[in-house]
Protein backbone atom coordinates (compact mmCIF):
# COMPACT_ATOMS: atom_id res chain seq x y z
CA UNK A 1 0.00 0.00 0.00
CA UNK A 2 1.16 3.65 -0.87
CA UNK A 3 3.55 5.06 1.56
CA UNK A 4 1.05 8.48 2.69
CA UNK A 5 2.45 9.13 5.49
CA UNK A 6 6.27 9.63 3.36
CA UNK A 7 4.43 11.79 0.97
CA UNK A 8 3.36 13.97 4.10
CA UNK A 9 6.57 13.96 5.00
CA UNK A 10 7.83 15.18 1.60
CA UNK A 11 5.51 17.85 1.42
CA UNK A 12 6.64 19.55 5.32
CA UNK A 13 10.02 19.09 3.66
CA UNK A 14 8.66 21.57 0.94
CA UNK A 15 7.43 24.06 3.15
CA UNK A 16 10.48 23.33 5.75
CA UNK A 17 12.44 24.96 2.55
CA UNK A 18 9.91 27.90 1.04
CA UNK A 19 10.40 29.05 5.19
CA UNK A 20 14.01 28.81 4.97
CA UNK A 21 13.56 31.17 1.84
CA UNK A 22 10.81 33.48 3.75
CA UNK A 23 13.78 34.06 6.57
CA UNK A 24 16.62 34.62 3.70
CA UNK A 25 13.86 36.95 2.60
CA UNK A 26 13.28 38.66 5.97
CA UNK A 27 17.11 39.03 6.57
CA UNK A 28 18.61 40.82 3.35
CA UNK A 29 17.40 44.10 5.17
CA UNK A 30 20.37 42.81 8.10
CA UNK A 31 22.85 40.79 6.22
CA UNK A 32 24.80 41.23 2.93
CA UNK A 33 23.40 38.23 0.90
CA UNK A 34 24.54 37.41 -2.55
CA UNK A 35 20.73 36.74 -4.07
CA UNK A 36 18.52 38.55 -6.38
CA UNK A 37 15.68 39.34 -4.38
CA UNK A 38 12.74 38.95 -6.31
CA UNK A 39 14.13 35.16 -7.86
CA UNK A 40 13.95 34.19 -3.84
CA UNK A 41 10.16 36.00 -3.68
CA UNK A 42 9.53 33.40 -6.72
CA UNK A 43 11.12 30.16 -5.07
CA UNK A 44 8.56 30.83 -1.90
CA UNK A 45 5.93 31.30 -3.17
CA UNK A 46 5.96 28.45 -5.91
CA UNK A 47 7.18 25.69 -3.23
CA UNK A 48 5.19 27.27 -0.15
CA UNK A 49 1.79 26.64 -2.78
CA UNK A 50 2.92 23.54 -4.84
CA UNK A 51 5.10 22.02 -3.05
CA UNK A 52 3.48 22.27 0.74
CA UNK A 53 -0.58 23.49 -0.02
CA UNK A 54 -0.94 21.38 -3.27
CA UNK A 55 1.04 17.91 -2.19
CA UNK A 56 -0.84 17.58 0.88
CA UNK A 57 -4.23 18.35 -0.14
CA UNK A 58 -3.93 15.64 -2.99
CA UNK A 59 -2.20 13.27 -0.31
CA UNK A 60 -5.18 13.58 2.08
CA UNK A 61 -7.53 13.57 -1.06
CA UNK A 62 -6.08 10.58 -2.31
CA UNK A 63 -6.37 8.63 1.08
CA UNK A 64 -10.33 9.46 1.51
CA UNK A 65 -11.68 8.61 -2.09
CA UNK A 66 -8.77 6.57 -3.53
CA UNK A 67 -6.43 4.06 -1.17
CA UNK A 68 -8.95 1.09 -1.03
CA UNK A 69 -9.14 1.34 -4.70
CA UNK A 70 -5.70 -0.58 -5.80
CA UNK A 71 -4.48 2.55 -7.74
CA UNK A 72 -1.14 2.83 -5.53
CA UNK A 73 0.95 2.20 -9.06
CA UNK A 74 -0.86 4.87 -10.82
CA UNK A 75 -0.91 7.22 -8.49
CA UNK A 76 2.85 6.68 -8.16
CA UNK A 77 3.63 8.11 -11.50
CA UNK A 78 1.37 10.62 -10.92
CA UNK A 79 3.37 12.12 -7.70
CA UNK A 80 6.92 11.69 -8.76
CA UNK A 81 6.31 13.53 -11.92
CA UNK A 82 5.28 16.64 -9.95
CA UNK A 83 8.39 15.97 -8.00
CA UNK A 84 10.23 16.61 -10.79
CA UNK A 85 8.52 19.46 -11.40
CA UNK A 86 8.94 20.88 -7.70
CA UNK A 87 12.31 20.11 -7.82
CA UNK A 88 13.00 21.77 -11.06
CA UNK A 89 11.47 25.31 -9.94
CA UNK A 90 13.70 24.65 -6.65
CA UNK A 91 16.87 24.52 -8.18
CA UNK A 92 15.83 27.44 -11.45
CA UNK A 93 13.98 29.64 -9.64
CA UNK A 94 16.43 30.94 -7.43
CA UNK A 95 19.34 31.08 -9.64
CA UNK A 96 16.66 32.73 -13.02
CA UNK A 97 13.63 33.66 -11.97
CA UNK A 98 11.28 33.69 -14.85
CA UNK A 99 13.22 32.24 -17.49
CA UNK A 100 13.07 29.24 -20.08
CA UNK A 101 13.70 26.47 -17.28
CA UNK A 102 11.59 27.98 -14.23
CA UNK A 103 8.57 28.17 -16.98
CA UNK A 104 9.32 24.73 -18.33
CA UNK A 105 8.55 23.04 -14.94
CA UNK A 106 6.36 25.60 -13.87
CA UNK A 107 4.39 24.48 -16.91
CA UNK A 108 4.49 21.02 -16.61
CA UNK A 109 3.31 21.28 -13.06
CA UNK A 110 0.41 22.62 -14.35
CA UNK A 111 0.10 19.39 -16.26
CA UNK A 112 0.71 17.30 -13.41
CA UNK A 113 -2.25 19.04 -11.44
CA UNK A 114 -4.49 18.28 -14.58
CA UNK A 115 -3.17 15.01 -14.59
CA UNK A 116 -4.31 14.60 -11.16
CA UNK A 117 -7.65 16.46 -11.59
CA UNK A 118 -8.24 13.85 -14.61
CA UNK A 119 -7.24 11.07 -12.21
CA UNK A 120 -9.38 11.75 -9.53
CA UNK A 121 -12.50 12.45 -11.00
CA UNK A 122 -11.75 8.85 -12.92
CA UNK A 123 -11.72 6.95 -10.25
CA UNK A 124 -13.47 8.10 -6.98
CA UNK A 125 -16.38 5.68 -6.44
CA UNK A 126 -19.68 5.85 -7.77
CA UNK A 127 -21.40 6.06 -4.48
CA UNK A 128 -18.98 9.14 -2.83
CA UNK A 129 -20.24 11.02 -6.19
CA UNK A 130 -23.84 12.47 -4.69
CA UNK A 131 -22.39 12.98 -0.96
CA UNK A 132 -21.77 17.15 0.08
CA UNK A 133 -18.06 17.01 0.36
CA UNK A 134 -17.61 15.53 -3.10
CA UNK A 135 -19.32 18.34 -4.72
CA UNK A 136 -17.42 20.90 -2.76
CA UNK A 137 -13.89 18.87 -3.33
CA UNK A 138 -15.07 18.43 -7.03
CA UNK A 139 -15.73 22.19 -7.61
CA UNK A 140 -12.58 23.14 -5.58
CA UNK A 141 -10.32 20.53 -8.15
CA UNK A 142 -11.76 22.96 -11.36
CA UNK A 143 -11.18 26.12 -9.68
CA UNK A 144 -7.45 24.76 -9.38
CA UNK A 145 -7.62 24.49 -13.16
CA UNK A 146 -9.65 27.44 -13.80
CA UNK A 147 -6.70 29.64 -11.85
CA UNK A 148 -3.82 27.93 -14.28
CA UNK A 149 -5.57 30.24 -16.68
CA UNK A 150 -3.37 32.72 -15.30
CA UNK A 151 0.20 31.54 -15.60
CA UNK A 152 -1.18 30.93 -19.29
CA UNK A 153 -2.23 34.21 -19.96
CA UNK A 154 1.33 35.20 -18.26
CA UNK A 155 3.94 34.51 -20.99
CA UNK A 156 1.62 36.36 -24.27
CA UNK A 157 1.41 39.25 -21.63
CA UNK A 158 5.35 39.37 -21.17
CA UNK A 159 6.08 38.90 -24.69
CA UNK A 160 3.56 41.95 -26.04
CA UNK A 161 2.46 44.19 -22.94
CA UNK A 162 5.19 43.37 -21.08
CA UNK A 163 5.65 42.90 -17.25
CA UNK A 164 4.87 46.31 -15.75
CA UNK A 165 1.36 46.28 -17.44
CA UNK A 166 -1.47 45.98 -14.76
CA UNK A 167 -2.52 42.92 -17.52
CA UNK A 168 0.38 41.10 -15.58
CA UNK A 169 -0.44 41.93 -12.18
CA UNK A 170 -4.38 40.67 -12.95
CA UNK A 171 -3.05 37.39 -14.47
CA UNK A 172 -1.30 37.05 -10.99
CA UNK A 173 -4.14 37.80 -8.99
CA UNK A 174 -6.41 35.59 -10.98
CA UNK A 175 -4.01 32.95 -10.54
CA UNK A 176 -3.75 33.31 -6.78
CA UNK A 177 -7.80 34.07 -5.97
CA UNK A 178 -9.19 31.06 -7.69
CA UNK A 179 -5.94 28.91 -5.92
CA UNK A 180 -6.52 29.81 -2.53
CA UNK A 181 -10.39 31.31 -2.35
CA UNK A 182 -11.03 28.21 -4.81
CA UNK A 183 -9.10 25.24 -4.60
CA UNK A 184 -7.48 25.40 -1.03
CA UNK A 185 -11.01 26.99 0.80
CA UNK A 186 -13.31 24.63 -1.15
CA UNK A 187 -11.11 21.47 -0.63
CA UNK A 188 -10.76 22.22 3.27
CA UNK A 189 -14.32 22.38 3.51
CA UNK A 190 -14.79 19.14 1.27
CA UNK A 191 -12.41 17.67 3.41
CA UNK A 192 -14.41 18.65 6.83
CA UNK A 193 -17.95 18.04 5.39
CA UNK A 194 -16.04 14.32 4.51
CA UNK A 195 -15.39 14.06 8.36
CA UNK A 196 -18.67 15.04 9.95
CA UNK A 197 -20.78 12.67 7.16
CA UNK A 198 -18.86 9.86 8.01
CA UNK A 199 -20.09 10.37 11.22
CA UNK A 200 -23.79 11.03 9.96
CA UNK A 201 -23.37 14.66 10.61
CA UNK A 202 -24.79 16.18 7.32
CA UNK A 203 -26.29 19.51 6.13
CA UNK A 204 -29.91 19.44 5.03
CA UNK A 205 -29.99 19.21 1.59
CA UNK A 206 -32.09 22.66 1.17
CA UNK A 207 -29.66 24.12 3.32
CA UNK A 208 -26.79 22.89 1.61
CA UNK A 209 -27.97 24.24 -1.62
CA UNK A 210 -28.18 27.76 -0.58
CA UNK A 211 -24.47 27.24 1.37
CA UNK A 212 -22.47 26.03 -2.58
CA UNK A 213 -24.33 28.76 -4.43
CA UNK A 214 -23.03 31.38 -1.92
CA UNK A 215 -20.03 30.28 -1.30
CA UNK A 216 -19.43 29.75 -5.27
CA UNK A 217 -20.91 33.35 -6.31
CA UNK A 218 -18.82 34.68 -3.51
CA UNK A 219 -15.33 33.20 -4.91
CA UNK A 220 -16.32 34.42 -8.56
CA UNK A 221 -17.85 37.54 -7.99
CA UNK A 222 -14.46 38.33 -4.64
CA UNK A 223 -12.33 38.22 -7.68
CA UNK A 224 -13.22 42.22 -8.35
CA UNK A 225 -11.43 42.80 -5.22
CA UNK A 226 -8.12 41.74 -6.97
CA UNK A 227 -8.99 44.63 -9.44
CA UNK A 228 -9.09 47.26 -7.45
CA UNK A 229 -5.48 48.46 -8.38
CA UNK A 230 -6.52 49.64 -11.62
CA UNK A 231 -9.22 52.69 -10.18
CA UNK A 232 -11.75 50.77 -12.19
CA UNK A 233 -15.70 52.24 -11.80
CA UNK A 234 -17.34 51.68 -8.71
CA UNK A 235 -19.03 49.27 -9.53
CA UNK A 236 -15.99 46.41 -9.33
CA UNK A 237 -16.29 47.53 -5.24
CA UNK A 238 -19.89 46.75 -5.34
CA UNK A 239 -19.24 43.25 -7.02
CA UNK A 240 -16.15 42.57 -4.94
CA UNK A 241 -18.75 43.60 -1.51
CA UNK A 242 -21.46 41.39 -2.48
CA UNK A 243 -18.78 38.29 -3.26
CA UNK A 244 -17.29 38.77 0.09
CA UNK A 245 -20.93 39.48 1.99
CA UNK A 246 -21.82 35.83 0.22
CA UNK A 247 -18.44 34.31 1.63
CA UNK A 248 -19.26 35.62 5.26
CA UNK A 249 -23.31 34.20 4.59
CA UNK A 250 -21.63 30.98 3.43
CA UNK A 251 -19.53 30.87 6.33
CA UNK A 252 -22.37 31.43 8.73
CA UNK A 253 -24.32 28.63 7.75
CA UNK A 254 -21.29 26.53 8.48
CA UNK A 255 -20.78 28.05 11.47
CA UNK A 256 -24.39 26.83 11.98
CA UNK A 257 -24.04 23.70 11.23
CA UNK A 258 -21.42 23.16 13.58
CA UNK A 259 -22.62 25.06 16.37
CA UNK A 260 -25.57 22.56 15.76
CA UNK A 261 -24.07 19.77 16.16
CA UNK A 262 -21.40 20.89 19.09
CA UNK A 263 -21.15 18.12 21.53
CA UNK A 264 -21.21 14.99 18.62
CA UNK A 265 -18.36 17.15 16.78
CA UNK A 266 -16.03 17.63 19.54
CA UNK A 267 -16.21 13.50 20.32
CA UNK A 268 -14.91 13.15 16.93
CA UNK A 269 -11.46 15.17 17.34
CA UNK A 270 -8.99 14.66 19.97
CA UNK A 271 -8.48 17.81 22.19
CA UNK A 272 -5.56 19.30 20.08
CA UNK A 273 -7.37 19.01 16.96
CA UNK A 274 -10.92 20.43 18.79
CA UNK A 275 -8.84 23.65 19.70
CA UNK A 276 -7.17 23.86 15.97
CA UNK A 277 -10.76 23.78 14.61
CA UNK A 278 -11.86 26.72 16.87
CA UNK A 279 -8.76 28.75 16.14
CA UNK A 280 -9.07 27.82 12.25
CA UNK A 281 -12.56 28.82 12.55
CA UNK A 282 -12.06 32.22 14.03
CA UNK A 283 -8.90 33.07 11.21
CA UNK A 284 -11.10 32.09 8.80
CA UNK A 285 -13.80 34.37 9.99
CA UNK A 286 -11.24 37.17 10.32
CA UNK A 287 -9.86 36.49 6.99
CA UNK A 288 -13.29 37.00 5.25
CA UNK A 289 -14.12 39.90 7.24
CA UNK A 290 -10.83 42.07 5.54
CA UNK A 291 -11.48 40.56 2.21
CA UNK A 292 -14.97 42.74 3.05
CA UNK A 293 -13.05 45.69 4.71
CA UNK A 294 -11.18 45.77 1.26
CA UNK A 295 -14.55 46.53 -0.62
CA UNK A 296 -14.89 50.19 1.00
CA UNK A 297 -12.12 52.50 -1.72
CA UNK A 298 -10.38 53.98 1.13
CA UNK A 299 -9.33 50.50 2.50
CA UNK A 300 -8.54 49.37 -1.31
CA UNK A 301 -6.32 52.30 -1.76
CA UNK A 302 -4.75 51.34 1.31
CA UNK A 303 -4.14 47.82 0.97
CA UNK A 304 -2.43 48.99 -2.72
CA UNK A 305 -0.63 51.21 -1.29
CA UNK A 306 1.27 50.05 1.65
CA UNK A 307 1.85 46.50 0.40
CA UNK A 308 2.73 44.80 3.92
CA UNK A 309 -1.11 44.70 4.67
CA UNK A 310 -1.55 42.55 1.66
CA UNK A 311 1.59 40.63 2.38
CA UNK A 312 0.03 40.16 6.07
CA UNK A 313 -3.04 38.73 4.58
CA UNK A 314 -1.86 36.17 2.41
CA UNK A 315 0.45 35.20 5.46
CA UNK A 316 -2.83 35.15 7.78
CA UNK A 317 -4.62 33.05 5.05
CA UNK A 318 -1.63 30.38 3.90
CA UNK A 319 0.12 30.28 7.29
CA UNK A 320 -2.82 30.69 9.43
CA UNK A 321 -6.01 29.78 7.97
CA UNK A 322 -4.65 27.11 5.13
CA UNK A 323 -1.92 25.41 6.64
CA UNK A 324 -3.63 25.02 10.17
CA UNK A 325 -6.51 23.30 8.71
CA UNK A 326 -3.55 21.21 6.45
CA UNK A 327 -2.32 20.50 10.27
CA UNK A 328 -5.40 19.20 11.26
CA UNK A 329 -5.95 16.75 8.55
CA UNK A 330 -2.30 15.62 8.74
CA UNK A 331 -3.28 15.02 12.00
CA UNK A 332 -6.54 13.61 12.25
CA UNK A 333 -5.86 11.19 9.35
CA UNK A 334 -3.05 9.95 10.93
CA UNK A 335 -0.41 11.08 8.30
CA UNK A 336 1.69 13.10 10.70
CA UNK A 337 1.26 13.76 14.35
CA UNK A 338 1.49 17.16 15.12
CA UNK A 339 3.33 17.32 18.61
CA UNK A 340 1.65 20.10 20.76
CA UNK A 341 5.02 21.49 21.47
CA UNK A 342 6.52 22.00 18.18
CA UNK A 343 2.91 23.04 17.09
CA UNK A 344 3.35 25.78 19.90
CA UNK A 345 6.70 27.06 18.41
CA UNK A 346 5.16 27.51 14.62
CA UNK A 347 2.36 29.39 16.36
CA UNK A 348 5.08 31.52 18.03
CA UNK A 349 6.05 32.04 14.57
CA UNK A 350 3.14 33.01 12.97
CA UNK A 351 1.42 35.25 15.58
CA UNK A 352 4.80 37.08 15.86
CA UNK A 353 5.92 37.59 12.43
CA UNK A 354 2.09 38.52 11.90
CA UNK A 355 2.16 41.22 14.01
CA UNK A 356 5.69 42.51 12.97
CA UNK A 357 4.15 42.85 9.50
CA UNK A 358 0.83 44.61 10.01
CA UNK A 359 2.54 46.68 12.01
CA UNK A 360 5.07 47.87 9.09
CA UNK A 361 2.28 48.69 7.11
CA UNK A 362 0.47 50.38 9.87
CA UNK A 363 3.75 52.89 10.53
CA UNK A 364 4.03 53.79 6.93
CA UNK A 365 0.79 54.18 6.80
CA UNK A 366 1.21 56.32 9.73
CA UNK A 367 4.41 58.31 8.80
CA UNK A 368 5.75 56.27 12.15
CA UNK A 369 9.35 55.42 12.16
CA UNK A 370 10.21 51.62 13.00
CA UNK A 371 12.11 50.31 16.10
CA UNK A 372 15.12 49.74 15.98
CA UNK A 373 15.90 46.34 15.14
CA UNK A 374 12.91 45.69 13.72
CA UNK A 375 14.39 43.68 10.62
CA UNK A 376 16.51 41.32 12.85
CA UNK A 377 13.52 40.61 15.14
CA UNK A 378 11.29 39.84 11.95
CA UNK A 379 13.66 37.74 10.69
CA UNK A 380 14.32 35.64 14.16
CA UNK A 381 10.84 35.38 14.49
CA UNK A 382 10.84 33.79 11.10
CA UNK A 383 13.29 31.78 11.65
CA UNK A 384 10.84 29.66 14.39
CA UNK A 385 8.39 28.35 11.42
CA UNK A 386 11.52 26.28 9.97
CA UNK A 387 12.75 25.26 13.28
CA UNK A 388 9.42 23.91 14.44
CA UNK A 389 8.85 22.33 11.23
CA UNK A 390 12.33 20.70 11.04
CA UNK A 391 11.22 19.52 14.43
CA UNK A 392 8.06 18.20 13.53
CA UNK A 393 9.07 16.39 10.39
CA UNK A 394 12.04 14.43 12.65
CA UNK A 395 10.01 14.07 15.30
CA UNK A 396 9.83 9.77 16.30
CA UNK A 397 5.25 10.43 17.08
CA UNK A 398 5.11 11.51 13.04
Amino acid sequence: MMDLKSHSKVALAYFFLAAIFGVVLRSIHSFDIPITYKFIVHTHSHIALLGWVYLVLTTVLYKMYLEEQGLDKKYRYIFWFTQLTLVGMLLSFPFQGYALFSIIFSTLFLFASYWFTWFFFKNVPRHAKTSQSYRCIKIALWYLVVSSLGPWALGGIMNTLGAVSIWYRLAIYFYLHFLYNGWMIMALIGMFLYVLERHRIIMPNTIFKSFFRLINLGIILSFSLSTLFTNPPIGYNILGGVGALSQLAAYGILLWLVFKNKRHIILLFSVFQTGLLKLIGILLGVKMLLQLLTAFPYFARLASTYLDFTIGYLHWTFLGVVTLSLFLFLDFFDLIKIPKWFYTLYMIGFIGTEVLIFYKGFAAWQNLSLFAGYFEVLAIGSLLIPLSLILIISSKKG
